[in-house]
């Protein structure tokens, strides 16, 4: 599928085959800001990109909209959070890949400590999905669902399936874990 925004810069784009996509973000301001929106791949399944805007007076581009669905996004080398509604969308979309769950809160000490370990883990195991869960109220039926009973947990799923728990902030049991679930 080829797509060409001639109004866009080369230096907007993050490669070839991907558009700045605006209402996958929630953004509505129209900014062409890489940090504020998500990048949908145009060779991708589904893509419906749209023009809006324009170029116009205090303009300078078109924001591309896109109807793909954004709730099983993932992004390797780093790790996304999730919620109780992206969850098992982005467990789903990875069915070959072992997912590791951080289940965390903010007012926890040792998953603050565990955190930037968490990070470097993502940055060094390419084909693992790193995942992290804030277990606030919002997300209450979905810890409960996963059995949370202390946190950090780490659950370690292959298949959409748990097969690896880590309780506690124990950083070589959690890579035992992960070394065990990718090699078996």
């Amino acid at each position: 599928m080829a797509l060409q925004l001639s109004s866009l810069s080369a230096s907007s784009l993050r490669s070839q085959n991907s558009v700045p996509c605006f209402s996958c973000s929630g953004s509505s301001s129209g900014s062409t800001s890489s940090s504020s929106s998500r990048w949908c791949l145009s060779g991708s399944k589904n893509v419906n990109l749209q023009a809006s805007g324009g170029v116009g007076r205090g303009r300078s581009g078109v924001a591309a909209k896109c109807g793909v669905d954004t709730t099983g996004v993932y992004t390797v080398g780093k790790v996304t959070e999730v919620d109780k509604d992206t969850f098992w969308p982005i467990v789903n979309s990875a069915p070959d890949k072992t997912v590791v769950l951080d289940m965390y809160t903010q007012w926890c000490g040792p998953c603050k400590v565990m955190a930037p370990k968490f990070q470097e883990l993502a940055e060094k195991y390419l084909d693992v999905v790193f995942l992290k869960l804030d277990c606030n109220q919002e997300n209450k039926s979905l810890a409960k669902e996963l059995g949370l009973r202390v946190v950090p947990t780490f659950k370690i799923l292959k298949e959409g399936a748990i097969v690896k728990e880590v309780k506690g902030a124990k950083f070589d049991d959690l890579v035992l874990a992960i070394d065990t679930v990718r090699s078996g």
